[in-house]
C-alpha cells in the first residue's frame, strides 16, 4: 500500500522569525519518496511558509484520512497563544498578538491522527520555540495533562525542540538538515537509529540544551490496534464494546473523570461515528463535553471545544426530524456556553431547528456549514 507524506515547514516572514524553517525543503525534496516514507511508493505534499492555519488543516486531514503509512516531517517554530497559553506553531503572518488566529494549534495535530491505525503513523519534528514557550515545555506537566506536544498514543514522534537563538539570530533546521541528508545516501534506517543518528550528528549545535522528542509507536498488544482491527473488519458492536470495558477499566483504576477515561468515552463516540450511527455520536460527543465542564474545565479548553464542535458536526449528519429536535434543544443550550472558535455556531443550530419545525423532516446535510474550526473530518 502506497505511503503518504507531509513536508511542512513553517515560520513567521519578516522581523521577529526565530528559525528559517523552509530552507530545509530544498534538502528533503532530493530524497526519494519511497525513502522518505519508508513504503515502496508513497505521496508526497508539500507545504512551505503556509498562511493559513485552515489550509494546513485540510491538508493534514487529507494525510490523516490516506490509507498506508503516514510519515509527518515539521520544521518550524512554536508560540503561546495569550488566552490559553497554547502552543501554535507560527505560520507565515503570526505575530505575537495574533496567535490564536494565525497559527496552527499544536493539538490539531493529535486530533487529526487520532483515527488512524495503531502504529502507521510517525512524525519528526525540528521546532525552534520562543523564550515564553520554552519556559512552558519545561516545567513539570500537570497531574493527568498529556505533554503540550502530544501527537496521539498510536503516533511515533521523534525530534527536538531547540531553545531560542541567542542575539535575535535565525536559525537554522539543523536536525531536520542532517536528518534529511542521512535520508539522501537511499537507505531508510529504522525510525529509532535514524533519531540517533540525527542527534549524533547536530550534537555539538544542541550542547545538550534540546529537549528530544523520542516517543515510540504502540507496542503489540496494543488495545487500541484490537480496536483498530475490529472496525475495519466491520465489527462495529464489537468494537464498541471492547471500548466500553476499557473505559470502565481505566475508570475503576484512575477515576471515571480522569484522562484515562475519557480517552475512552471519545473512543466510544468516534466508534459510532464509524459504525454510520451519527446521532449516538453527536450525544456522545455532547455528554463528553458536559462531563468535562462539570468537572472545572473551562469553556475554551481544547478538549471541551473540540467535544462540542464533533457533536455539531454529527448532529448535522441526522436525519430523523425527531432525532434532530431532541438533540438540537441540547446542542443550542451547549454551544450557548462553548460557542468555539467559529463564528456563527449558535445560530446554525438554531436556524436548522427552525427549519425542522417549519418544514418536517431535513435531510442531512441540509443547512449545514462546514465543520467548525479544528473539528475532525468524517471520513
Amino acid at each position: 500500500m502506497p505511503g503518504t507524506v507531509l513536508l511542512l515547514a513553517a515560520s513567521p516572514l519578516g522581523r521577529g522569525r526565530l528559525v528559517d524553517a523552509a530552507s530545509v525543503l530544498p534538502v528533503l525534496a532530493a530524497v526519494p519518496p519511497s525513502v522518505l516514507s519508508g513504503a515502496d511508493t508513497a505521496n508526497v505534499v508539500e507545504l512551505a511558509d503556509p498562511l493559513e492555519p485552515q489550509a494546513v488543516l485540510t491538508r493534514l486531514r487529507a494525510a490523516a484520512a490516506a490509507p498506508g503509512p503516514l510519515t509527518v516531517y515539521v520544521a518550524g517554530e512554536l508560540r503561546l497563544d495569550r488566552r490559553q497559553r497554547l502552543p501554535h506553531l507560527a505560520l507565515a503572518r503570526t505575530t505575537p498578538a495574533t496567535v490564536r488566529y494565525t497559527a496552527l494549534p499544536w493539538h490539531w495535530f493529535r486530533d487529526e491522527l487520532r483515527l488512524r491505525p495503531a502504529g502507521a503513523t510517525t512524525l519528526f519534528l525540528d521546532l525552534r520555540a520562543d523564550a515564553d514557550t520554552w519556559r512552558a515545555l519545561c516545567e513539570p506537566p500537570a497531574p493527568g495533562r498529556p505533554f503540550p506536544l502530544d501527537c496521539g498514543r498510536d503516533a511515533a514522534v521523534y525530534g527536538r525542540v531547540a531553545p531560542p537563538p541567542s542575539r535575535r539570530a535565525v536559525a537554522a533546521p539543523a536536525y531536520m538538515k542532517a536528518l534529511a541528508t542521512l535520508l539522501r545516501s537511499g537507505r531508510r534506517l529504522p525510525d529509532e537509529e535514524l533519531h540517533q543518528r540525527t542527534l549524533e550528528r547536530i550534537a555539538p549545535e544542541g550542547a545538550g540544551a534540546d529537549l528530544v522528542l523520542a516517543q515510540r509507536g504502540p507496542l503489540p498488544g496494543d488495545p487500541h490496534a484490537a480496536v483498530t482491527a475490529a472496525v475495519r473488519a466491520g465489527r462495529h458492536a464489537e468494537a464498541d464494546a471492547l471500548a466500553a470495558r476499557l473505559e470502565q477499566a481505566a475508570g475503576m483504576a484512575h477515576g471515571p473523570v480522569s484522562e484515562e477515561a475519557l480517552h475512552w468515552t471519545e473512543v466510544r463516540a468516534d466508534l459510532a461515528m464509524l459504525a454510520g450511527d451519527a446521532a449516538r455520536s453527536c450525544g456522545a460527543w455532547m455528554a463528553l463535553a458536559g462531563t468535562r465542564l462539570a468537572a472545572g474545565q473551562p469553556s475554551d479548553a481544547p478538549a471541551v471545544e473540540a467535544a462540542v464542535d464533533r457533536a455539531h458536526h454529527q448532529w448535522g449528519r441526522v436525519d430523523d426530524p425527531v432525532r434532530v429536535r431532541e438533540l438540537g434543544l441540547r446542542l443550542v443550550e451547549l454551544r450557548s456556553r462553548v460557542p468555539g472558535r467559529r463564528e456563527g455556531a449558535v445560530e446554525h443550530v438554531r436556524r436548522r431547528l427552525r427549519e425542522v419545525q417549519g418544514r418536517g423532516a431535513v435531510p442531512a446535510g441540509h443547512l449545514r456549514t462546514d465543520p467548525p474550526q479544528g473539528a475532525t473530518a468524517v471520513p
